[in-house]
């Protein structure tokens, strides 16, 4: 069994510049810092960073870079990078200087990051993975699929490795 990631479309029409969490949510009624409070628990129980982040940002283009860097080892680095970028220090995943320099700092060429994004080189392959999200009902991040069954949201390690113990028998 291996792990593959695939991207989905959270909030795509979120423009380049971003949106405050307020304006995202306008209208839900929402309490965004008991939601982060209860966000960065759930992220220090499994020893990932987590930071007071104030906007989101549009993650199409991260999610074509993450795409390229599936050709490499250093896949996994980029994604935490990208994560890191994002959740830890709040910064935006539409600029393109900032995932070229987050491509280099796995060890990435800078020059092919750059014109992967420029040419959107994999634009049709997230598409595709967009396209399978709808197609198997993913209505949020993360979402865990093993065989026909699927968990959606932050989940523990002991209950990841229940659901997959107890879909393993299913399948």
């Amino acid at each position: 069994m291996s792990l593959k990631w695939v991207h989905f479309p959270l909030h795509p029409e979120t423009p380049n510049e971003g949106l405050s969490l307020e304006e995202l949510f306008a209208g839900r009624d929402l309490d965004i810092p008991a939601i982060q409070r209860h966000q960065r628990k759930l992220m220090g129980f499994e020893g990932l960073p987590y930071g007071n982040r104030t906007h989101t940002f549009n993650s199409r283009l991260a999610q074509e870079l993450s795409k390229w860097g599936e050709r490499f080892s250093q896949s996994s680095m980029l994604n935490h990078k990208i994560f890191e970028a994002y959740f830890v220090h709040g910064q935006n995943l539409a600029d393109k200087k900032l995932l070229v320099k987050l491509a280099g700092e796995v060890g990435l060429s800078t020059q092919e990051a750059e014109k992967v994004l420029r040419n959107r080189t994999y634009k049709e392959e997230v598409d595709f993975d967009w396209l399978r999200s709808r197609q198997i009902g993913i209505s949020g991040v993360p979402t865990f699929v093993f065989g026909k069954y699927a968990i959606s949201g932050a989940q523990s390690f002991e209950i990841l490795e229940r659901f997959v113990v107890e879909n393993t028998h299913k399948s």
